[in-house]
């Protein structure tokens, strides 16, 4: 599981199992409008990089992997 410091100040790339994803993602996504939407993508992305960015916007440099992986349209998939 995830712990209170991960979610808060990230841990980088692998530093989360895909067990501790729905807890990250729920607190990365506790201020977004369209949080189903939110939640889907942001545990899509941490089920492939292991990793959520901290705070609940922005910090994707922490995450290579949830910051460089793009839609069909070049836009950033991982919210």
């Amino acid at each position: 599981m995830a712990s209170v410091t991960q979610l808060i100040y990230g841990g980088g790339e692998g530093s989360l199992t895909v067990q501790g994803c729905p807890r990250a993602c729920d607190y990365r996504c506790s201020k977004a409008n369209a949080r189903q939407a939110c939640l889907f993508y942001c545990n899509l992305c941490c089920d492939k990089c292991l990793c959520v960015p901290s705070g609940t916007f922005g910090n994707k440099e922490e995450c290579p992997c949830y910051n460089n992986w793009k839609n069909k349209e070049g836009k950033p998939k991982c919210p």
